[in-house]
């Protein structure tokens, strides 16, 4: 059991949490035991993918604690959807944006610039990698984001979000977007995957995702934690303890040794690859808010602390 945390006993006077978290190293120790919350106690539900939570907890609340698209969450706080977010960010990915961007080799698409007056297809607007990759188009390559039409294919986590979304959104639901690219419907694509007559469109996506890192101090973020807000409220400890909770498992994991060599390359602080709180991932979540209000993902420009307003560090 990690350091720090209380023997489970007495099971019975602990809170159960009902709770959806994906399959990572960093996870495993929450998942098998191994560290336990003070005073609660986790009912682990398996939702495969992860990303099968993220709508019913949108929609539905069906859990007490859950995994969460980081711009779900940020849509969940504008439509008032009763949970917040813990900064624990189990899912950060590299090199992501740079390498998300796809364009069908027979387009003749060759820079960024050129996506200006096409369209581009994504999953659904107000998700996590379209944002990432739409701020770096507009700040990094000077893409005018307002003349692409996105075209989504899924409908968006939060549905209220949809007639809010801005004009030049086009949702075609159901569509494969490879076949969409590769028909020449859409100039590009957000995270199609890899196949046949689809390249990056950014070359060695590696390399210019290190320089982005070293030049602004943006690390993409993926996903967070939201718990319900009646069971905060209920329970002013739980926050801390869940924190600390993540935190302690992912320390377990990172005693065992695993691959940290993206945190050593991109020379993120300590070398942790997947650094938590407020205050080691500032740049980011800064970036984050401001690409969110400038995309119209949401009406204003939140604070961090708006969205992570928990004292649990």
């Amino acid at each position: 059991m990690s350091s720090g945390q209380q023997p489970l006993t007495a099971q019975a006077t602990r809170l159960k949490l009902r709770t959806a978290i994906g399959r990572y190293g960093q996870t495993a120790a929450l998942r098998d035991g191994r560290t336990v919350p003070d005073r609660a106690v986790l009912d682990h539900v398996e939702v495969e993918p992860i990303g099968n939570a993220f709508p019913v907890m949108c929609r539905d609340l069906a859990f007490d604690v859950s995994e969460m698209s980081i711009t779900a969450y940020l849509t969940a706080r504008v439509y008032g959807k009763g949970f917040t977010a813990l900064p624990v960010f189990p899912l950060p990915v590299f090199p992501q944006p740079h390498a998300a961007l796809a364009v069908a080799t027979a387009s003749g698409v060759t820079r960024p610039k050129e996506l200006e007056g096409k369209a581009v297809v994504e999953r659904a607007y107000a998700r996590t990698v379209g944002l990432w990759v739409r701020g770096l188009l507009m700040h990094d390559y000077g893409v005018d984001i307002n003349t692409v039409t996105w075209v989504g294919v899924e409908e968006e986590h939060v549905p209220e979000y949809a007639p809010d979304a801005p004009p030049n959104v086009r949702p075609r639901f159901g569509a494969g977007m490879a076949e969409l690219l590769l028909g020449g419907e859409v100039a590009a694509g957000i995270a199609v995957g890899a196949r046949e007559g689809i390249a990056p469109l950014i070359p060695d996506a590696r390399s210019a995702a290190i320089d982005y890192y070293r030049r602004t101090g943006i690390y993409q973020i993926n996903h967070t934690v939201v718990v319900k807000d009646t069971l905060l409220q209920a329970h002013p400890w739980l926050g801390r303890s869940l924190y600390r909770a993540f935190a302690a498992a992912k320390q377990a994991w990172l005693d065992g040794g695993p691959d940290t060599s993206p945190a050593i390359e991109l020379g993120l602080p300590g070398n942790d690859p997947l650094p938590y709180g407020i205050d080691a991932n500032r740049a980011s979540l800064e970036a984050l808010v401001r690409f969110a209000h400038e995309q119209r993902v949401t009406p204003r420009r939140y604070s961090v602390e708006d969205l992570f307003p928990l004292a649990v560090e």
